[in-house]
């Protein structure tokens, strides 16, 4: 039987009831119609713990789960990858958050760069934002993660580059003049990876992120759209340094 993993945004202990959060229990009770009874696994997504439970009330309004013992599923990289992403248009955003949670990323940032064709307003970033952490925790219930990537407000290039301060991580951004193959970076515990939107970094940004200093990654002799683009360094980062 398959297991049923929920992520409900609320702190769980062993032993205790717990009214599952709207949308959760909405989703419990309306779209896998599970009943008092049934078996499931929760999860916070925030402690790295999840916990065998029981539904013990599945009524119109609330939806009550018995929490029993807690584990921590052990599946998290040991490789912390932080994906700095260019908005990408529509779904494509959608899709390298879902890949990119399954493939263990530790950290989000969406940017804005110079030839980003998506434009935010607060109110459209703050509900992407909400959007975008949803779409983390369903990827988390699938993939057995229990703890959910940080995704970060959308933040212009230059006001992140800022941010990094001196040291820390290395700095690696995907460029088609690279001159670094992952085999060849001998990476330790972490990795920050910078990804432009649809066509690339432009001349400004590249002047940035050396300024910055990022190194230039090369991939292949082919160029990547950006919804394939991140997903691929990922894995081949995992692959070589984590646990892929």
């Amino acid at each position: 039987m398959r297991t049923i993993r929920i992520h409900v945004d609320i702190p769980l202990a062993s032993g205790s009831d717990v009214v599952l959060p709207a949308q959760a229990g909405e989703h419990v009770a309306r779209v896998l119609r599970l009943e008092a009874g049934a078996p499931v696994v929760l999860f916070s997504g925030q402690d790295g713990m999840e916990y065998e439970a029981t539904l013990v009330g599945v009524g119109r309004r609330e939806v009550v789960a018995s929490v029993g013992a807690g584990r921590a599923p052990g599946n998290e990289s040991p490789l912390a990858l932080t994906l700095a992403q260019g908005v990408a248009r529509g779904e494509k955003m959608d899709l390298i958050v879902q890949k990119a949670t399954e493939l263990g990323i530790a950290r989000i940032v969406p940017i804005l760069t110079e030839r980003s064709e998506v434009k935010l307003d607060p109110a459209r970033a703050e509900k992407r934002l909400t959007h975008w952490r949803a779409v983390a925790a369903s990827a988390c219930e699938q993939s057995g993660r229990a703890r959910l990537p940080m995704i970060e407000p959308t933040v212009s290039l230059t006001a992140w580059l800022g941010s990094l301060g001196e040291g820390g991580p290395m700095r690696l951004a995907l460029l088609p003049e690279g001159t670094k193959r992952p085999g060849e970076l001998a990476l330790a515990d972490a990795a920050i990876l910078a990804i432009g939107p649809e066509g690339g970094f432009g001349e400004r940004d590249r002047a940035a992120l050396a300024s910055a200093g990022f190194t230039g990654l090369k991939l292949g002799p082919r160029i990547l759209r950006t919804e394939t683009a991140g997903l691929a360094a990922i894995a081949a980062l995992q692959a070589l340094y984590g646990d892929v």
